[in-house]
């Protein structure tokens, strides 16, 4: 994920959007500020509250400050998320997104051992969103799935995990009932696969998958799937190490990132200053590593673990009772 570059300063677009978004990203500037790295913010307005401002949720003023920047943090949109988040997914091109899915010391995981990447497409699918209008019988909805943007996706997949030390690719389909879109996905993940003849690779369907998570969570690597799929078991994995509040992601492409939590805005806690910032922080190391300011990755990740493992300054949601400012000024602390 990382472009194995290091600049002498980083411009970010920052993009706090709705509800908790605002908190969360305070508190993780204020970390960021911490570290040794010399960041420009530029600052840019999306989401729900945007779109009763100005008419629109994603101003074509922020869609170019992203264009722009070296990356972008993105807080979390409500109800605008489909108009703000996918068509900068789909703007920008940004065809990889990763969502990590790793168990933290005092977050209720399910097993200590879980430590797994799911990369979903990020392009087509059923995301496209076109569907025809209402008919007597109902609707109907296009889903698309190409040669190019799915061998792209895969082989995304294989590089990370062999970049990464990883041993295993698992590909996730439904062909046996979609037998041409996920055949097709299918094919290309065992053609790719030979590419790679270190890896070991299986594949599962995807509702079988679903019980394999909660079953065998620990047997799992890199998961490779479409771009539903993928959505549903993101937040499946969430379930498993503690809930969305420690869930970060990556949206990458050829001309840019955009790294974000997978919470929501979360309006019936915003503005109480008790949001767990800890996703939108873990995104922020995501980015750190695709800037390859890896040092400053590890230093900030550190100092969450440490802060979890001591569990004296947690949000209500980790069982404690710190307020968001709390948490972000022990991880300073700490790092």
């Amino acid at each position: 994920m990382s472009t194995s570059k290091t600049k002498d300063s980083y411009k970010i677009a920052v993009v706090p959007g709705d509800g908790i978004g605002q908190e969360v990203m305070k508190a993780t500037i204020d970390v960021l500020n911490s570290l040794d790295i010399d960041f420009e913010y530029v600052y840019g307005d999306a989401g729900d509250e945007c779109l009763e401002r100005t008419g629109t949720a994603l101003p074509s003023e922020t869609l170019d400050m992203i264009r722009e920047s070296d990356a972008c943090l993105f807080g979390a949109a409500g109800e605008t998320a489909a108009d703000v988040i996918v068509k900068i997914r789909q703007e920008m091109k940004m065809f990889a997104n990763l969502r990590p899915v790793k168990a933290y010391p005092n977050t209720n995981s399910l097993s200590d051992d879980i430590d797994f990447m799911i990369v979903r497409e990020n392009t087509e699918g059923m995301y496209i969103a076109d569907e025809e209008s209402y008919t007597d019988e109902g609707a109907v909805a296009k889903r698309i799935i190409t040669r190019e943007a799915e061998r792209r996706i895969i082989d995304y997949a294989f590089n990370y995990a062999a970049e990464n030390n990883k041993s295993k690719v698992t590909g996730v389909h439904k062909a046996n009932v979609l037998k041409k879109t996920d055949g097709l996905f299918k094919e290309i993940f065992y053609e790719v696969a030979k590419d790679y003849p270190d890896i070991a690779t299986e594949d599962f369907y995807v509702d079988a998958t679903a019980m394999y998570l909660i079953t065998q969570p620990e047997s799992f690597e890199i998961i490779v799937t479409t771009n539903l799929f993928g959505d549903i078991l993101s937040d499946e994995g969430a379930g498993l190490v503690g809930g969305l509040g420690l869930i970060p992601s990556a949206n990458i492409g050829e001309d840019g990132a955009l790294f974000e939590p997978v919470h929501g805005s979360a309006p019936d806690i915003a503005g109480q200053n008790k949001a767990n910032p800890i996703a939108m922080m873990l995104s922020s190391i995501m980015m750190l590593r695709y800037l390859g300011e890896n040092d400053s990755a590890d230093r900030f990740e550190s100092a969450i673990l440490k802060v979890l493992n001591d569990a004296n300054k947690l949000t209500s949601d980790l069982g404690g009772s710190a307020t968001t400012t709390e948490l972000a000024d022990e991880i300073i602390k700490n790092l």
